[in-house]
């Protein structure tokens, strides 16, 4: 058995988890009710990778800013500006298609108890006070911009501490680094429990109604995925895109794509951001940031369906006011919780431009939900890796204007 396992762990991660994959689809078609047990396994892998995150944001953040030595600059600038761009295109995008490729809906019912945000005001207003939340209630509920916030002061206020205390939180962080590879080392298990649970009780069938919406919004997360990010990164570091938008994509895409929370994926980013050589003063922050702010493929939910709903309605559309929804699917986009379904509860905000009734855009809520199985796994997807992929650019953007050699693989990343 010891022989087996090592074996076992000799093989890629991304290896193991295809295998996980193609055993939980197998287990799943053959024998969905004498293998249901198997589901715990994905419950289980989610609720650990949950559990840890905010602790390990919190220790991460808090030594790298403790023993920051002043005059060294991160990238953060950088990223924000990338998490902007790239969000607002991929609105920009999903607008665009939805243009190209109109679709109607066949409305339904099932969210009448949800209650979304008024408008944008509402959705700042709740960001702003996640910042100022009690740290504790911030760990319990995994409100990252409030353990972001403590993290930060925190670390400040130990920058001078004598140097036992910053080795305690060094320690501190090294171990709790060791149990997210623990973690992440149980991926398979995990997501072939998460493909079982998946295929057996939302099935493919109730998703045939909805193809035609479906393929809108995933061919929009695509091109985002595999035509628009590349662009954003050749233009900021002139090299090919590919080689670490795939990694990207494999690495992080698709623990996403099965886990569907930005947040429980914020673990295996970390390791994958160590893995490349990149910056931990930087991606200590950016990337639980990003888990919060960075959404492109939210933007692309909530225009899509609001464009969806306006056809369905008959409501013309001109140019400026569709240029405006980008403009607020983004921004709405940005307040999306980092959990299954976030952004579909902003669909409502998005549709009051057109002065869609709140009873309509709820309806237009529950067939999110409907397609969720599939909407929401490539959205996380698409907005946890291009956490990463961000994070990335704007460090090797960096190394290229300080004229150093950029090989952008994770071999032999950003060093000369």
């Amino acid at each position: 058995m010891k022989n087996l396992l090592a074996k076992w762990n000799k093989i890629s991660l991304v290896k193991r988890i295809v295998i996980g994959i193609i055993i939980g689809v197998i287990l799943a078609l053959t024998v969905p009710s004498g293998a249901s047990w198997i589901s715990i396994f994905g419950s289980l892998f989610v609720g650990a990778l949950k559990a840890v995150a905010p602790i390990l944001v919190l220790f991460l953040v808090m030594h790298a800013i403790a023993v920051h030595k002043s005059g060294k600059k991160t990238n953060m600038k950088s990223i924000l500006g990338l998490y902007a761009i790239g969000t607002f295109l991929a609105g920009l995008v999903a607008v665009v298609a939805s243009f190209m490729f109109p679709v109607t809906l066949t409305l339904t019912t099932g969210a009448e108890d949800l209650t979304p945000p008024e408008g944008i005001s509402e959705v700042i207003k709740t960001l702003l006070f996640n910042l100022v939340s009690n740290p504790i209630d911030a760990l319990v509920n995994a409100n990252y911009l409030g353990i972001l916030m403590w993290a930060v002061v925190l670390g400040f206020a130990l920058k001078k501490a004598n140097q036992s205390t910053k080795d305690m939180l060094g320690n501190f962080s090294d171990a709790i680094t060791k149990v997210v590879q623990w973690v992440i080392n149980l991926a398979p298990l995990g997501i072939m429990g998460l493909v079982f649970d998946a295929i057996v009780t939302s099935g493919l069938s109730a998703l045939a109604d909805y193809g035609r919406l479906i393929l809108i919004l995933v061919g929009c997360m695509l091109f985002i995925a595999l035509v628009m990010n590349p662009l954003i990164v050749f233009i900021y570091t002139r090299k090919n895109p590919y080689p670490i938008v795939l990694q990207v994509l494999r690495e992080s895409g698709i623990t996403a794509f099965f886990t569907r929370s930005s947040a429980a994926n914020i673990p295996v980013n970390m390791k994958l951001c160590e893995k490349l050589g990149l910056d931990e003063d930087t991606y200590a922050v950016s990337i639980p940031l990003g888990a919060t702010i960075n959404m492109a493929g939210a933007a692309v939910t909530i225009a899509v369906l609001t464009l969806a709903t306006v056809n369905t309605l008959g409501i013309e559309v001109d140019f400026m006011t569709a240029l405006m929804l980008s403009v607020v699917a983004a921004v709405s986009a940005a307040g999306a919780s980092g959990v299954a379904g976030g952004s579909l509860l902003l669909i409502p905000l998005a549709c009051n431009l057109f002065g869609v009734p709140a009873d309509i855009a709820m309806q237009v809520v529950g067939v999110g939900f409907i397609i969720g199985v599939v909407q929401d796994s490539c959205e996380t997807a698409l907005n946890s890796s291009s956490d990463v992929l961000f994070t990335a650019t704007a460090e090797y953007a960096k190394e290229r204007k300080e004229g150093k050699t950029v090989t952008m693989n994770s071999k032999n990343s950003v060093r000369v």
